[in-house]
């Protein structure tokens, strides 16, 4: 997925940040952060795919806080915010959600058994005026927000939770 957001925005670089902690999800069950920041690094080349763990470096906890300090740090950096759409399903329980529309362009990533409801919920509807049709990818880095394009890829369902876990078997993800 990574390397097709990159192909279809022609981006030059994809950050993976690996969150401390999600407000939205428990603890129990969470691998380390440790542990997801290596899954991270082990699917990263370095150079095009970059695993980070800036937001524990800043100190952030909510996604608004983390957009609006990479902003104020990289200011000539055109930043697109990625999105699976099983969280487009939940985006309006995150905090200062409308505020996140408005901080960066966004590309929505298709998951299984989430894209439709996720266009047919309250976040999408609400920005389908801003959403701009996938032929449009390459123009989503230099829109000002809010704009959103929903990545024209099959569904994936690989979950970083299954990726982790294979990892662990020696299996290949």
């Amino acid at each position: 997925m990574a390397r097709q957001a990159i192909r279809h925005l022609g981006l030059d670089q994809l950050w993976l940040l690996v969150s401390p902690g999600n407000p939205l999800k428990p603890a129990a069950g969470m691998a380390p952060f440790a542990t997801r920041l290596a899954s991270a690094q082990r699917i990263s080349d370095g150079r095009r795919i970059i695993a980070t763990d800036i937001e524990a470096r800043l100190g952030t906890r909510y996604t608004y806080d983390t957009l609006s300090e990479l902003k104020r740090r990289f200011p000539r950096v055109r930043f697109v915010w990625l999105m699976g759409a099983d969280n487009l399903i939940q985006f309006p329980r995150w905090g200062r959600w409308q505020e996140i529309m408005h901080a960066m362009p966004m590309l929505v990533v298709p998951r299984p058994g989430a894209t439709r409801r996720a266009l047919a919920g309250q976040a999408a509807k609400r920005h389908q005026k801003v959403r701009l049709p996938a032929r449009s990818g390459l123009c989503l880095p230099s829109k000002g927000a809010p704009a959103w394009i929903l990545l024209p890829v099959r569904e994936n369902a690989a979950s970083a939770t299954e990726l982790r876990r294979k990892i662990l078997e020696g299996t290949r993800p």
